[in-house]
C-alpha cells in the first residue's frame, strides 16, 4: 500500500507563531501562549540552525543489503542517507549509525559489533556511546558482551510505543509515527460537537480490563464518538488514544486543534521529541480507571484557558510530527536528527584491548 506523506512545509501561520515565540515578550508582560518547547526557542532554533550546518554521521556498510519493516524507520532510513548530514570521513563525524535489519538474533548482532570493534577504531573509543542503531521494537537485555554494550551504551531509535522493557529514558528515541494520510489544512476555528474522539483499535491485544471497559462505555455516551477511522478530528475537543494502540494519528489530532488524551495505567518514558517537546503543555494523561463518568469530570474540569493554551501549543508542535517525502525545516525527520545532535557528546573512555 502506498504511504502518503506531507510534501509541503510548515504553513504560513505555524511559521507566523513560531516567530512569535522567538520575540521577547515587553517588559511587565506574560506571553498568552508560552513555548511548546523545553527550551527557550531563542536557544533552541539557533541550536538547530548550528546542527543543519555542522552534524557529521558516518554509516557503516550492512552486513547484507535489507529493508526496514515499518513507514517510520524506512523513511528515517532513506531520509538519512540523502541528507547533507552523511560525511565519507569517519574522522570528522559526530555519530556512527549501525544499519541492521529487525530480525537480528543475539548470535549475528553479537558478531556484526565484534567485527566492528575488530575492523574499525571508532567503538573501542567510546564503547559504543558516540554509536546509534535503529530497531522496530528495541533490544533487549542479553548477557552476550558485545550486545549488552550496544543496548546499554548506543543510541536506540525504535519505533513509538516501545516493547515495554527495550527503551532507556534519557539515551534513547522513537520515531513519530507517520500518519497515512493527512488532511489538506486545519480549521482556524472550531466548534467541537462532542467532548472526545477515540479511535476503536480492534487489534489491540494487551488492554487491561479497565481500558476495555472504558472504550464499552465510551461507546455507550452521546459525548464521544468511536470510530475505527477518525472521520473529523474537529467535531471534538479531545481526541483520546489507548497508549500501546494505534497512534499514528496523534500528530493529525493535535495539526487540527484536538487535544490529545492518553489513556495509560504506567509512566511514558518513550514519548516522539520527548527531548524537545513539553508533552504536558500539549497533551493530557489520564488512567483508565474510574470508567467514563471520572474521565468526562476530568477533562471537563480543564478550564477554557488551559485549553485553548494546549489546543494552540499543539498545532505549533504538529509541524514536528510530519514525515515530508522530502524533507522539510523542522519536520519529523530534522527533528529527530536534532534529538541525536544533543546526544553527541559521548563519554570518552580510556582505549583498551579487547579478546
Amino acid at each position: 500500500m502506498a504511504m502518503a506523506m506531507a510534501t509541503a512545509p510548515a504553513s504560513l501561520s505555524l511559521l507566523l507563531l513560531l516567530l512569535s515565540l522567538l520575540t521577547p515578550p515587553p517588559a511587565h508582560s506574560t506571553p498568552l501562549y508560552p513555548s511548546p518547547y523545553h527550551s527557550p526557542p531563542t536557544v533552541l532554533f539557533p541550536d538547530y540552525r548550528k546542527m543543519t550546518t555542522h552534524f557529521k554521521i558516518y554509516t557503516y556498510d550492512p552486513p547484507n543489503p535489507f529493508h526496514f519493516t515499518t513507514p517510520s524507520e524506512t523513511q528515517f532510513h532513506n531520509s538519512l542517507l540523502n541528507s547533507q548530514f552523511l560525511t565519507r570521513n569517519p574522522n570528522e563525524a559526530h555519530l556512527f549509525f549501525v544499519p541492521f535489519p529487525n530480525d537480528f538474533s543475539t548470535r549475528p548482532l553479537s558478531r556484526l559489533i565484534r567485527d566492528l570493534r575488530r575492523s574499525f577504531p571508532y567503538w573501542n573509543r567510546t564503547l559504543g556511546a558516540d554509536h546509534f542503531f535503529v530497531s522496530r521494537a528495541g533490544i533487549a537485555y542479553a548477557p552476550d558482551r558485545n550486545v549488552l554494550e550496544l543496548k546499554k551504551n548506543a543510541v536506540q531509535i525504535s519505533v513509538f510505543p516501545t516493547t515495554s522493557g527495550n527503551f532507556i529514558p534519557h539515551k534513547d528515541l522513537t520515531l513519530p509515527p507517520i500518519h497515512p494520510n493527512p488532511s489538506p489544512h486545519a480549521p482556524a476555528n472550531k466548534t467541537a460537537s462532542f467532548l472526545g474522539f477515540s479511535k476503536l483499535d480492534m487489534k489491540i491485544q494487551s488492554q487491561s480490563q479497565s481500558e476495555t471497559s472504558l472504550v464499552q462505555e465510551m461507546e455507550g455516551d452521546p459525548e464521544f464518538k468511536i470510530a475505527s477511522e477518525p472521520l473529523d478530528f474537529g467535531e471534538s475537543r479531545f481526541c483520546l488514544f489507548l497508549y500501546g494502540g494505534d497512534l499514528t494519528w496523534v500528530g493529525e489530532a493535535m495539526r487540527v486543534g484536538c487535544v490529545p488524551v492518553v489513556i495509560t495505567d504506567r509512566p511514558i518514558h518513550d514519548l516522539p521529541m520527548i527531548d524537545v517537546v513539553r508533552w504536558s503543555e500539549i497533551a493530557v494523561f489520564v488512567g483508565p480507571r474510574g470508567g467514563v463518568g471520572e474521565l468526562k469530570r476530568f477533562l471537563s474540569g480543564i478550564d477554557e484557558e488551559r485549553y485553548e493554551r494546549m489546543r494552540r501549543l499543539g498545532i505549533a508542535a504538529a509541524q514536528h510530527f510530519v514525515w515530508n517525502a522530502t524533507p522539510q525545516p523542522l519536520d519529523a525527520f530534522h527533528m529527530v536528527m536534532y534529538q541525536l545532535w544533543l546526544r553527541r557528546h559521548a563519554i570518552r573512555y580510556a582505549r583498551r584491548e579487547w579478546v
